[in-house]
């Protein structure tokens, strides 16, 4: 599907124009809105609109890193936005020129249609440009991205927290799923960061330029999401050593009441294995107490053991 709007000096809007017309109306700056377009809408990037190969290829061929390429008369602009249900990333690929700006996008898009109706119900519709339109878009990209971040802390804290009693493998394993996760969005936001920081320090946007202070603003947003991506990492770099350390504390525990139980044992099973022999010559054995004897002679060597390793504290 395709839609366009146009406005005029004026703040005159005109929605469902023809693409030629359009690229032949020099009075108007327009925009044209590519929503999951069909073979032959794809077509018209290559003519009337005239793009170069290697960006209608990239609009094509979906999930590019973040990018920015410059031609001769536009700019092309690769993003990366979050489903707002999902962490799965949606490419947005828009070419800005002097009067027009052109978004393309394989799925449905909530950031552009809520751009799309505010440039519909702007009360100055004049006082936009495709620059503007340009930064609404990134703006409403970067700041989905909040939601997801505030999300994967509030999980850590639960984690962290384990209000609900949960047994160590339930949470490592939701800890690993969260650091996946982590991991998803830092190649979504560094990319994008590093992206509108060259965008605000680049001499050949000049509408950027002009709204500069707005574009860092976003720059300054794209920071912090990723310093928080960064220190829940490292949260869950501490939660996930924390619990091994715990784990491995247990594992030594049992590890160490077993060793004592076996220590003790020794010595009782050595008797037992000398008294089990069945040679003749054994004077204990036709004595009359002789079972008596060694069952005191094991209890007595046990007890001793036993006091011995509590009072070592193995047992605390």
């Amino acid at each position: 599907m395709i839609r366009t709007i146009s406005v005029s000096p004026y703040g005159d809007i005109q929605t469902g124009q023809g693409i030629e017309s359009l690229v032949s109306d020099s009075n108007h700056w327009h925009w044209i809105d590519f929503n999951q377009p069909t073979d032959e809408e794809i077509e018209l990037l290559k003519k009337p609109l005239e793009f170069h190969p290697l960006s209608i290829e990239d609009c094509i061929h979906t999930l590019q890193r973040p990018k920015l390429d410059y031609y001769d008369d536009y700019h092309f602009f690769v993003f990366q936005a979050l489903n707002g249900n999902s962490m799965q990333k949606e490419e947005v690929d828009l070419f800005l020129g002097h009067n027009y700006v052109v978004t393309y996008h394989s799925v449905g898009m909530r950031e552009i249609d809520e751009v799309w109706q505010r440039l519909e119900l702007a009360k100055a519709p004049g006082e936009w440009n495709p620059s503007i339109v340009l930064y609404h878009i990134l703006d409403k990209i970067v700041d989905n991205y909040f939601p997801h971040v505030y999300r994967i802390e509030d999980l850590l804290n639960e984690i962290d927290e384990n209000s609900a009693d949960r047994s160590m493998e339930e949470l490592l394993e939701d800890l690993f799923d969260t650091r996946h996760e982590l991991l998803s969005l830092r190649h979504t936001i560094t990319p994008m960061r590093d992206l509108v920081y060259r965008m605000i320090n680049s001499h050949r946007l000049s509408g950027v330029l002009e709204q500069k202070e707005y574009f860092a603003d976003i720059h300054d947003h794209l920071l912090r999401l990723a310093e928080k991506v960064d220190a829940s990492r490292e949260l869950t770099t501490d939660m996930r050593d924390s619990y091994l350390s715990i784990n491995s504390h247990e594992t030594n525990r049992v590890m160490k009441v077993l060793t004592v139980i076996t220590t003790i044992f020794m010595p009782l099973t050595f008797i037992a294995g000398i008294y089990g022999m069945n040679f003749e010559n054994m004077p204990e054995l036709s004595w009359k107490f002789g079972y008596f004897g060694a069952l005191f002679a094991m209890l007595v060597i046990g007890m001793i053991m036993f006091f011995w390793f509590r009072r070592k504290g193995w047992f605390k």
